[in-house]
């Protein structure tokens, strides 16, 4: 496998068990649904993330969770892309997104941060906004509520109904990704879900 048929799929979130049902966690909840639906082995901690890899479609999949905390996720993306020399448009990266409604998925190929910390530090350590990204809407916090309270905040009863189907499909869509490109990718699961 060359680096060209290599594809980092990096999820954000925060360790522990605390955080885990998060919605920061988001990111982590696609990549363990991948993990799970190839059948990846041989976890392993590299460049600060919990690593697995996997096989699909004739290509190499590095899965990785950066173990940092969400603000230092840059560290892990630069590490593990250049341990593998992947070029960059072959990563994309998971995270939840204030800005777009609950259900709603957006990939895009570059884009700044939207607040997202840990996509900040990614675009810091990689000196470039020109990466594609899968953004997972969780909507705004309620009322008054600070952000950084609301996205450490467990999913609400009535949005774990959905959750699942919209880390599948999140998974569907980074598996497109890998198989047939952004472009089809974008095209076929940006957009909201029917709830």
């Amino acid at each position: 496998m060359t680096p060209e048929t290599t594809y980092l799929l990096i999820g954000l979130g925060n360790p522990g068990r605390e955080y885990r049902d998060t919605r920061h966690n988001f990111g982590f909840m696609v990549i363990d649904r991948i993990i799970v639906r190839l059948n990846a082995r041989g976890m392993k901690v590299q460049s600060k993330a919990i690593v697995t890899t996997a096989t699909y479609e004739d290509r190499k999949l590095i899965l990785a969770k950066p173990q940092t905390y969400m603000n230092l996720s840059g560290q892990s993306a630069q590490g593990l892309l250049n341990f593998y020399k992947i070029p960059v448009e072959n990563m994309l990266i998971a995270h939840d997104d204030l800005d777009i409604p609950f259900g709603t998925i957006r990939i895009r190929p570059k884009g700044g941060p939207g607040g997202q910390g840990g996509m900040a530090s990614t675009i810091t350590q990689l000196g470039t906004k020109d990466f594609p990204r899968l953004r997972l809407g969780i909507g705004r916090p309620p009322g008054k509520m600070n952000p950084s309270a609301y996205v450490l905040q467990n999913f609400s009863r009535e949005e774990m109904k959905t959750v699942s189907e919209i880390v599948d499909r999140a998974a569907d869509a980074a598996l497109e990704f890998v198989k047939n490109g952004l472009n089809s990718a974008m095209n076929k699961y940006n957009g909201a879900m029917e709830l």
